[in-house]
């Protein structure tokens, strides 16, 4: 897993304790982590910030969601890998979540090496 070297992710997350939680996991390999705690503010750090390499995207945001702001991201940036992470865990959630753009997707609660598979898989 050497792909998380040097590695600069953003986390969309609005929970404070899941944001905390993710950025310790990603932190504890040696990731830079950036937060957005909107789809509005994810997206224009998007458009800001040409370093980031993956989006960890909630989906359900306030005001715009996380299926609008991937959505977005993909106009802008169409080859950045984004994985929904969604307490949502109905069958046909991973199909949306994809038809909106999404490159892969995992439920919460967040199991940590699926996560980190899934990050190197896509960095």
């Amino acid at each position: 897993m050497d792909n998380f070297k040097k590695a600069r992710i953003l986390i969309v997350e609005d929970d404070i304790d899941n944001l905390e939680f993710l950025k310790r996991l990603l932190l504890l390999k040696g990731i830079e982590v950036i937060t957005a705690t909107s789809g509005e503010e994810a997206v224009e750090l998007i458009k800001k910030d040409q370093t980031i390499q993956l989006v960890l995207m909630d989906i359900l945001l306030p005001q715009m969601s996380g299926y609008e702001a991937t959505a977005l991201i993909k106009e802008l940036k169409p080859e950045l890998p984004i994985i929904a992470q969604t307490a949502f865990a109905m069958h046909n959630d991973r199909e949306k979540c994809l038809e909106f753009g999404c490159d892969d997707y995992i439920s919460k609660p967040i199991n940590k090496d699926l996560l980190y598979r899934k990050i190197n898989n896509l960095l």
